[in-house]
């Protein structure tokens, strides 16, 4: 069986393919996305689909999906793996419900923090019930670097680098300092805090930017880039 998940984020529009439960691969869907999916389905056959999608994206992908595939679209009304008491469910976005959904997978019985570097920055607290709490949203790294440049007149636009000192020596670096060390700090600050509340939890980092992030963090986390689209997995198999 093989299933195509698709996650159209604020940046990003991506897919992947799961042959039974396994990861095949994952790719950014380049142009106009509905030729793009339409050979994806050629190529890969897939039987299932699913999708996450927090823009206004062209709705004739959801009935390409539904004629070539059986298909689920994640909602608020999506079958899910876990209860939410949040007192608004439609306002919970699709790519939260996602990654909640597998820390309950993959993680059962446990308490799970899941936070997702995207856009913004998302925190997703799961307890060992099941219970989806909420969390927290905050600006992600683009739009920390964004907003500098365009609420400054002379502070330059500048882009994440791998070799981010903690004392920036120019302008650039400071830049890159105060956004990717202000963030690690603020990460490992709200794990620190779910910590006194909560004591013994899992924590799992994922997103785009991620990468930037796991090894400037104190506390011990688990990362994983495709933790989102193995959420949509594990929804497509209980709604599909």
């Amino acid at each position: 069986m093989i299933t195509l998940c698709l996650d159209f984020g604020n940046t990003r529009l991506k897919a992947a393919i799961f042959t039974k439960e396994t990861f095949t691969i994952d790719m950014v869907i380049e142009g106009d996305a509905l030729p793009f999916i339409e050979s994806l389905i050629d190529q890969y056959k897939p039987q299932k689909s699913i999708l996450s999608s927090v823009i206004d994206h062209d709705p004739s992908i959801e009935s390409l999906l539904a004629s070539k595939t059986r298909f689920h679209k994640l909602t608020y009304s999506t079958k899910l793996n876990f209860s939410s008491p949040v007192g608004k469910p439609e306002t919970i976005g699709a790519d939260r419900l996602a990654l909640v959904a597998a820390a309950v997978h993959f993680y059962p019985g446990m308490n799970n923090l899941v936070i997702g570097l995207g856009s913004c920055i998302t925190y997703n607290f799961v307890n060992h019930l099941g219970h989806f709490l909420g969390g927290s949203i905050s600006p992600g790294m683009d739009m920390r670097f964004r907003s500098m440049h365009e609420y400054t007149a002379k502070l330059p636009l500048v882009q994440a680098e791998w070799n981010i000192p903690l004392i920036g020596y120019d302008t650039k670096t400071n830049l890159q300092s105060g956004v990717i060390m202000g963030m690690a700090n603020e990460i490992d600050g709200f794990i620190g805090k779910y910590n006194e509340r909560y004591g013994n939890f899992n924590v799992v980092l994922t997103g785009g930017n991620s990468a930037y992030f796991a090894s400037q963090l104190k506390n011990k986390i688990f990362a994983d880039s495709n933790f989102l689209f193995k959420g949509l997995y594990a929804l497509s198999e209980i709604n599909n």
